[in-house]
């Protein structure tokens, strides 16, 4: 049984992973703030250290009570926080640091580990807290990862893309999901084959699982569904999971009423966002078929206040274009 430290796992992709680690058999421990109770059904089964991730002394108190065998870094935000916790997790069989798919700077498809370039970041943006540098921010976290590894940490990167799931607090596909199921007719931006790839959050964990376990020091691993559907076919997929029918209803930017752009609706994208998973498929994941993966997370979406109001257009706004469109 190995000892397994989960930072900042409290949330989404790091509540997931706290739960595929237990279902492996694994001994969990996470390190919170503490300003939270632990919010999962397991949470009795979990072990907790109380410690500010960007505090270094609490950070290096964490790793002498825990002394854990495998780290995994949820909440690194700032490539300080990788540099730091590399060093503090030196000696660890594994150290893995959850990256994104933003992470890439340059336009492909697919994007690929190695093949594509990084994102730029310099000392302005590493500092930064606003959404504009993420991807800067987790590029340079990367190259802190490669460079710990170069100096024999077994140091590795996860990057996925857009994630979805229970527990999704980004709200991006509850948006669709309440318009499909509680609408008869929505406005989908485009023509409906923009595409933006996405990854079920129980994935995630897994892939986290596996690269710990399996990966391969200062390597990074993509981590898409098997499968990437367009906006469209999602509208479609979406409706079958709610167990209903909906009316897309497709308009171009010029259909859009002057102060709307097809930009405002999440999950829209102009150029198509795909990362490439065969690297990480040969150390033998998957992914889960996303009608699977849509029950639990349909479930879960009714049972919560999310409704991703604030992700897109008001139903008034969109109810306008509906009637220009007839």
């Amino acid at each position: 049984m190995a000892r397994v430290l989960v930072i900042g796992g409290g949330r989404f992709v790091g509540r997931h992973t706290v739960e595929a680690f237990l279902d492996a058999g694994e001994d969990v421990t996470l390190a919170t703030r503490g300003n939270h109770p632990i919010p999962f059904d397991r949470g009795d089964q979990v072990g907790h250290v109380q410690c500010d991730r960007r505090d270094d002394a609490q950070l290096r108190e964490a790793a002498r009570v825990v002394d854990p065998d495998i780290v995994v870094d949820v909440v690194a935000y700032h490539p300080r926080d990788v540099r730091v916790a590399t060093d503090v997790f030196a000696d660890c069989e594994s150290y893995v640091y959850v990256s994104s798919g933003a992470a890439y700077g340059a336009h492909r498809v697919p994007k690929r580990e190695g093949d594509t370039s990084l994102a730029p970041c310099d000392e302005a943006q590493s500092e930064d807290t606003t959404g504009d540098t993420y991807g800067n921010r987790k590029a340079e976290g990367d190259r802190a990862v490669f460079a710990a590894a170069a100096d024999g940490v077994r140091a590795m990167s996860v990057r996925p893309t857009i994630v979805y799931g229970p527990h999704d607090y980004t709200e991006r596909l509850d948006y669709w999901l309440h318009r499909v199921d509680t609408q008869d007719r929505v406005v989908v931006p485009g023509d409906g084959t923009t595409l933006n790839h996405l990854v079920y959050v129980e994935d995630v964990a897994d892939a986290v699982l596996t690269v710990a376990r399996d990966g391969e020091a200062g390597e990074a691993y993509n981590v898409g569904d098997r499968h990437a559907p367009s906006l469209g076919e999602w509208i479609e997929l979406l409706a079958e999971a709610c167990d209903t029918t909906v009316d897309p209803v497709y308009a171009s930017e010029r259909e859009l009423s002057p102060d709307l752009l097809p930009s405002d609706f999440p999950l829209y994208t102009d150029r198509p966002h795909l990362l490439s998973t065969t690297k990480l498929a040969s150390l033998g994941w998957t992914s889960t078929p996303h009608e699977a993966a849509l029950e639990p997370t349909v479930a879960e979406h009714r049972d919560s206040d999310r409704d991703g109001t604030d992700r897109g257009p008001r139903r008034d706004v969109e109810a306008d274009v509906l009637d220009r469109l007839g």
